[in-house]
């Protein structure tokens, strides 16, 4: 079994598309899923200027298993940037193999070769499995700080 951990190429981005459908179905949230391959080009592989979202992906005997979609953030208490991980998945049936691990260990490198000082994500409470892994890992949960979001109506009402 030849495995690694690379940068996304365009031509993953197909796959890419249905590992955030599996993973949209596994989080119970598959109705949710309004992004398409364009959007993911325009952001991963803009015609112009810079990307603003990045991936990496894991890649087994040359089929893309495994994706962590992330982008840059800035904290202005450090004054530098760091990486908030969006989303990190791997296809059920390769789970245990490492896969997850490397590709964290992929943005882990990211951040000390780019000089940033943080990686951060997410995870739903009830995901013990990756909560578990994480902890494994020793990242530390960040339980003092509650996410916000504002999106359809009450986005387009504050903004009036």
């Amino acid at each position: 079994m030849n495995t690694m951990v690379r940068p996304a190429v365009m031509s993953d981005l197909p796959r890419i598309l249905e590992l955030v459908h599996e993973l949209a179905a596994y989080e119970k949230a598959a109705d949710q899923v309004e992004a398409t391959q364009a959007d993911f080009e325009s952001v991963l592989f803009p015609r112009e200027g810079a990307p603003t979202a990045y991936a990496h992906v894991a890649v087994v005997d040359d089929e893309v298993v495994g994706i962590a979609v992330w982008f840059l953030t800035f904290s202005t208490w450090t004054g530098t940037n760091g990486i908030w991980l969006e989303d990190l998945f791997v296809d059920p049936a390769q789970r245990g193999t490492g896969l997850g691990r490397a590709l964290l260990a992929a943005l882990a490198h990211e951040c000390v070769m780019r000089g940033l000082r943080r990686l951060e994500w997410c995870v739903l409470d009830w995901n013990t499995p990756s909560i578990e892994f994480y902890d494994s890992l020793g990242a530390t949960p960040q339980d003092e700080w509650t996410t916000y979001r504002l999106s359809g109506d009450a986005l387009t009402s504050l903004e009036r």
